[in-house]
């Protein structure tokens, strides 16, 4: 290693598949282990199976991969065979993102306050990457990442602070930051979700948790992440609950699908663990999903609520607009564009049995399952990430100028071929839209 000036060294078999690593770092960890014998075979000091990206991957794929696994090395494979390797210092010189600075600063952070303060380094990151070009699902999800850190940072600070509790409970994401497609706009949504120890009955227990939940909430809040105005947040007893609480309100949800319940549905149904003991909440996850896809009258009146609202297309294909706060003829990225394929694609996801909360995911295996086609599950996929990108560009302009971010957009600002892209975009929705309109009978 000295001698090539590399960080690490990739053992392969004849075939020059990659059988394991060894980089400095374990060359350090075996020098200060006494009882280490250094004429060992390096088979038994090796990380075996490393982490691996085709070589065809982008370079923020293996950006985020770094940063989640905790590793400064991934191997580039061609099929199976090793073609070379990437490092950190590689990637970000080439990038100039310091996504493993920022995810360090984070871990490292000793207050709320130095947590608040490296907030506006992610919104630079961000930056820097739209002017890249970097493809929008990278970008949510290493906004996603960074903001999982920052909650893990959070909860971990206000323990050490205020004492950990004598119960286990893990923090639950839903919505947004549950189906990991976060950008900076974003506000709270989580719970809580614990167990009961012998003795103690639920609400004694919520009643333990319920000051901690609060305290992370509003040291959130100070982070940059607004309390939400809907309360859906751990600090509300509704959403601090046992194991046994969770599955009862899912079951009343889907049981008793009123407008109420539809509404939180469509929030609660995208969750996924952010802090403590993951397999509770993935335990509860797919028996929920399990449920749905048995109760045919909850999956139609689910497929007719995200049939409410439909793209902003006339019947000459131009655009509907409307009148903003400021008599500006806008439209709203959001609710009338991505928010239409999120609802739509998990009526899909629930249909075919699919615990995964990511929209994109839920397409990609719907199409695996059958249910659609992989041509129609590509084309919704590149509508989503177009407003996507348009709506972040929005936001970005709108930081800039100092403006609060809106997802109201006046397609009279856009270039020709973004309108275009725009309008064929919401022709893509209306298709998917109609697919739940057929399959349900509506």
């Amino acid at each position: 290693m000295h001698a090539e000036k590399v960080g690490s060294i990739v053992i392969c078999d004849a075939e020059q598949r990659p059988l394991g690593i060894f980089t400095l770092h374990d060359l350090l960890a075996l020098l200060t282990d006494p009882q280490a014998e250094l004429d060992r075979p390096i088979a038994g000091v090796m990380t075996p199976d490393p982490v691996s990206l085709p070589a065809d991957a982008r370079g923020f794929e293996a950006a985020i991969t770094m940063v989640r696994h905790r590793f400064g090395h991934i191997c580039v494979l061609d099929g199976e065979r090793l073609v070379g390797v990437v490092s950190e210092r590689d990637l970000f010189a080439l990038q100039r993102v310091d996504l493993a600075h920022l995810t360090r600063l984070i871990a490292r952070a000793d207050s709320i306050a130095e947590l608040a303060a490296i907030r506006p380094q992610i919104g630079r990151l961000i930056d820097a990457m739209l002017a890249h070009g970097a493809d929008t699902t990278l970008i949510t999800h290493i906004i996603t990442l960074l903001n999982d850190h920052t909650t893990q940072r959070v909860i971990d600070l206000c323990i050490e602070a205020h004492g950990r509790p004598d119960v286990d409970f893990t923090w639950i994401a839903f919505g947004s930051e549950g189906r990991r497609e976060q950008t900076l706009s974003t506000d709270q949504d989580n719970g809580i979700l614990f167990h009961t120890p012998p003795g103690m009955s639920d609400e004694q227990v919520r009643a333990r948790l319920l000051p901690l939940a609060t305290r992370i909430n509003e040291a959130l809040a100070q982070c940059g992440f607004p309390l939400c105005k809907g309360n859906i947040m751990a600090s509300n007893p509704e959403l601090c609950l046992s194991e046994a609480e969770w599955r009862n309100r899912f079951r009343r949800m889907i049981n008793s699908a009123t407008p109420k319940n539809l509404l939180r549905s469509t929030i609660y149904f995208d969750l996924r663990p952010i802090w403590g003991d993951p397999e509770p909440v993935q335990a509860l996850y797919r028996q929920v999903v399990s449920w749905a896809a048995r109760d045919k009258v909850f999956l139609r009146l689910l497929a007719a609520d995200a049939l409410r609202a439909h793209p902003p297309l006339g019947l000459f294909r131009d655009f509907l607009v409307q009148r903003d706060d400021n008599n500006q003829e806008t439209l709203d990225l959001k609710l009338q564009g991505l928010s239409l394929i999120v609802d739509a694609a998990r009526v899909l996801a629930l249909a075919n049995r699919i615990a995964e909360p990511e929209t994109l995911k839920r397409l990609d295996l719907a199409a695996a399952a059958g249910a659609i086609t992989q041509s129609n599950a590509d084309a919704w996929k590149e509508a989503f990430g177009l407003i996507q990108l348009l709506r972040m560009r929005s936001h970005r302009a709108q930081g800039q100028q100092g403006l609060p971010l809106s997802n109201r957009l006046d397609p009279g600002t856009l270039h020709e071929i973004d309108r275009r892209s725009l309008k064929e975009a919401f022709r893509q929705i209306r298709r998917l839209q109609r697919r739940l309109e057929l399959n349900y009978q509506l």
